[in-house]
C-alpha cells in the first residue's frame, strides 16, 4: 500500500469492521458504522495528529467519517491497526460527481476540468460533493462548497492550478478546496492565490502531522528531500 495522505481514502477489512463496532458507540455513530460497514464504503485519512496533541500510536491510523444528513453529519473520528486496512482509493474525479451539480454549472464545470486537464493537473472531488457521490445518500445543502483536491508538482504549477481555478467562473457552488503537493503537504488554494498576490504575508501548509505557517517557498524543497 502506498504512503496515506490526508484527504486519501482507505477500506478496511471485515476484521477490522468487526474491531470498529466492538468498541462503544452511542446509537446514532452505531448506525451510520454499521451501515458503512455493511456496505463497504471507505474512511477518509485525516491528520494523525489530533487538537489536543495526542498522536496515532506506532502501527495505528487515525481515519475519518464525515456522516450525511441523515446521521446528522456527525464527525466520525477512528484509530485502527494499519494491519486492518485492506486497499487505498482517492475521492472521485471530476466527472463522476457533474451529475450532482446544478445544470446552470455543468459547463463551466467541464471547461475547468479540460484547463486541469491541459495542465496535467489531476483534480478530485472530497467533501460534501465527494461523499455524497461515493456512498449514495444525501450530503449536500444549499450551504455545500465544492471541494476539488489539485495535484501539483510545484509552485508554477500550484500557480497555473490557482488561475484556472480563480477563472472558471463558478460563483455557485462555492469552489473550494486544497492544492496537493507531492509528498503530502498541501495549501488552501484561495490562500495560495492570495499569498503570491502579496495579501498574506504568509501561507498555512497542512501536512499528515500538524500544520505550520510558512513565508518562503523553501519549504517545497525540504519536502522533496525529506
Amino acid at each position: 500500500m502506498p504512503p496515506l495522505q490526508r484527504h486519501g481514502l482507505v477500506y478496511l477489512s471485515t476484521a477490522g469492521w468487526a474491531g470498529v463496532l466492538a468498541r462503544a458507540w452511542d446509537a446514532e455513530a452505531r448506525a451510520c458504522l454499521e451501515h458503512w460497514a455493511a456496505q463497504q464504503l471507505p474512511l477518509v485519512v485525516t491528520r494523525q495528529i489530533d487538537c489536543s496533541g495526542s498522536v496515532a500510536a506506532d502501527g495505528e491510523v487515525a481515519l475519518g467519517l464525515p456522516a450525511p444528513l441523515c446521521w446528522s453529519r456527525r464527525r466520525i473520528a477512528l484509530r485502527v491497526p494499519r494491519k486492518a486496512l485492506l486497499y487505498s482509493d482517492e475521492f472521485p474525479r471530476m466527472a463522476a460527481v457533474a451529475p450532482l451539480l446544478p445544470r446552470a454549472v455543468r459547463a463551466g464545470w467541464v471547461l475547468l476540468q479540460r484547463a486541469l486537464d491541459d495542465l496535467y493537473l489531476p483534480a478530485r472531488v472530497y467533501g460534501s460533493h465527494g461523499w455524497q457521490q461515493l456512498s449514495g445518500l444525501a450530503y449536500l445543502r444549499a450551504t455545500s462548497d465544492l471541494d476539488l483536491l489539485v495535484r501539483v508538482a510545484d509552485a508554477d504549477d500550484a500557480d497555473a492550478a490557482v488561475h484556472a481555478l480563480a477563472n472558471a467562473g463558478i460563483a455557485a457552488p462555492r469552489l473550494d478546496g486544497e492544492l496537493l503537493f507531492p509528498h503530502g503537504a498541501a495549501v488552501a488554494w484561495r490562500e495560495w492565490q492570495a499569498w503570491r498576490a502579496g495579501d498574506a504575508a504568509a501561507v498555512l501548509v497542512k501536512r499528515r502531522d500538524g500544520v505550520a505557517l510558512e513565508r518562503g517557498l523553501g519549504w517545497l524543497a525540504l519536502e522533496a528531500v525529506a
